[in-house]
Parts: structure tokens; C-alpha cells; sequence
């Protein structure tokens, strides 16, 4: 589904001040998610992705991590996927593990709304719903849950499918990638 680099050993990942201006924001036991949009379709409210986001970084087991969400267009995401994992094909999110270097958030998620759309349409969902699975999987993938294998994929979608259920979004049975 996406690409994580949580074990690139690249330079310090992109912090991609263009995309995102990140205020340090103290630690709070509910964790500060910042949120960013680059593009002029907002499908989810910040309330929600808030919400999105602490439910799968609690599922994981790391409530409280600070991070950062940022909606991107497919173009943009596609330039940092070819950057960062060079693949310049379009994704849907990318995850990023900051937090071994210090200060601001401790993972940056870049999220292409214009994916989402395209992908729920031709899954016959709203597109609500698809990037709450992105912004899960990428959550998911901060704490440590990988898609890389059969059984990691499984548990990976497992424990999607999970939040999605307890945040109230309707399953979606049709499989993947």
C-alpha cells in the first residue's frame, strides 16, 4: 500500500518545511498531531484526523507520540517517493520514523488526497474513508506494524480494519493492494 521509511538510512528524512511548518509542540499524554494541507480539498476535518490518528497510534500501542499529517497532492507524493525510496511512481502515503532525531515530531506522514479520491471511486467508497485507511496505515507503520510479507500484511490489515471499526467507518471487504 504505501512506503515507510522508518529503517531508510538516508540523511535525516525531509521534514518538508514547504509542505508543513511545524511549531515544537510539547508532549501531552494525548500526543499533539499537527496537520498540514497542500491541497484545496480538505474530505476530513483536523478534528478528525486528530481523532483518526491518536486511535491508531493507541491501537499500536504508542499513544501519545507526537507526529505530524500532511495532505499532499499525487504529484508532490510521487516526487517524495521517488526522493526518499527511489520509486517515482505515485503511492498513497509515506510514513517517516523521525524519532531518533530530536525535537518536533517523532513521524511525518505525507498522504495524497488526490489518491484516496481516484482510489475510492473505483472501490465504490467515500473518499473519508480511504484516507482514514491511509493515515491508520501510516500510523501503523510508526508503531512498528509492517506489510512486507504475508503475515505482516495480515496483521497489518487486521489491525486496520480494527480502528476503522471502532472510529465507526463501515468495513470494506474488497481486497487491495
Amino acid at each position: 500500500m504505501d512506503a515507510s521509511v522508518s529503517r531508510l538510512k538516508k540523511s535525516a528524512p525531509p521534514h518538508e518545511k514547504s509542505a508543513l511548518s511545524l511549531a515544537k509542540s510539547p508532549r501531552s499524554a494525548a500526543g499533539p498531531v499537527e496537520i498540514s494541507w497542500s491541497t484545496a480539498k480538505h474530505p476530513l476535518s483536523d478534528r478528525a484526523v486528530r481523532r483518526i490518528a491518536r486511535a491508531a497510534l493507541h491501537h499500536g500501542e504508542r499513544a501519545g507520540l507526537p507526529i505530524a499529517v500532511v495532505f499532499v497532492t499525487d504529484k508532490a507524493l510521487a516526487r517524495m517517493h521517488g526522493r526518499w525510496l527511489g520509486d517515482g511512481r505515485p503511492t498513497d502515503v509515506i510514513s517517516f520514523d523521525l524519532s531518533g532525531e530530536g525535537g518536533g515530531p517523532a513521524g511525518e506522514l505525507y498522504i495524497s488526497v488526490q489518491r484516496a479520491a481516484a482510489v475510492a471511486r473505483r472501490r465504490g467508497v467515500r473518499v473519508e474513508r480511504e484516507l482514514a485507511l491511509y493515515l491508520v496505515h501510516g500510523c501503523l507503520h510508526l508503531c512498528g506494524f509492517d506489510d512486507h510479507g504475508a503475515r505482516a500484511r495480515a496483521k497489518m490489515r487486521s489491525a486496520e480494519r480494527a480502528v476503522l471499526a471502532g472510529l465507526g467507518f463501515e468495513d470494506d471487504p474488497t481486497p487491495f493492494e
